[in-house]
């Protein structure tokens, strides 16, 4: 399953380099040229990581990825800027960001960084256990639900699937990039069975936390 990563730079020339370097090295690389489209881009798929370039048109990194932030998104993010001031970095850091890297840089060195992030499977949390409301957590240590302080067993899909919408909080999730995740090469994806999987998790966490977005795929909100 290739990573998708959105990224966010109004240098059209810059962006068009990064884009070939990144989808060459196996990424699926989605390009937006101003902090709003980056917004709806965000908003309407699931991505692995954002690159974020912070001074661009209508919405700057800084603010974007603070929304993003607010709203209980946990996606990685690189700022990509060529701001050099400490009170600069302390921003990117404060609004959320996970990496920095100035401009202009090595194409191999911005590959590490990329690379490097995505090898975690969480984001700001310093617990391990991830809050899904006030009665519900996932330990992402042990990959186990527990409910009142009391651990509830899951199929290993349907685990899998709550740590997928966890690392996605907010986002839209696609049918097929869940079949990619919970299904390996030499299984067939089931419909059926991926319907009962997401039935049984709202049994457990709230039929409103998993919303159906029709013909796109699923969005999971925790409080």
């Amino acid at each position: 399953m290739k990573a998708k990563i959105l990224l966010l730079e109004d240098d059209l020339t810059l962006s068009e380099t990064v884009v070939e370097f990144l989808q060459d090295n196996g990424f699926e690389v989605v390009p937006a040229y101003d902090g709003e489209a980056a917004s709806d881009l965000i908003y309407e798929q699931r991505f692995d990581l954002f690159l974020l370039d912070v001074n661009v048109p209508l919405l700057n990194g800084f603010e974007l990825l603070k929304q993003k932030r607010d709203d209980g998104v946990k996606t990685p993010a690189i700022y990509i800027t060529s701001l050099n001031s400490i009170d600069s970095l302390e921003d990117g850091y404060n609004s959320g960001g996970d990496d920095y890297i100035r401009k202009p840089f090595v194409l191999k060195e911005l590959l590490f960084r990329v690379e490097s992030l995505l090898k975690r499977g969480f984001f700001h949390e310093a617990s391990a256990r991830v809050k899904i409301d006030l009665h519900v957590e996932y330990d992402t240590d042990s990959n186990l639900l527990f409910v009142d302080s009391k651990q509830v067993q899951l199929n290993v899909k349907t685990s899998q699937l709550l740590k997928l919408f966890l690392q996605h909080n907010g986002e839209v999730i696609s049918h097929e990039s869940i079949y990619e995740a919970l299904w390996s090469y030499d299984e067939t994806p089931s419909e059926t069975a991926l319907r009962t999987y997401i039935k049984d998790l709202r049994k457990i966490i709230g039929k409103d936390k998993i919303v159906s977005i029709k013909k796109l795929g699923y969005r999971f909100s925790a409080e």
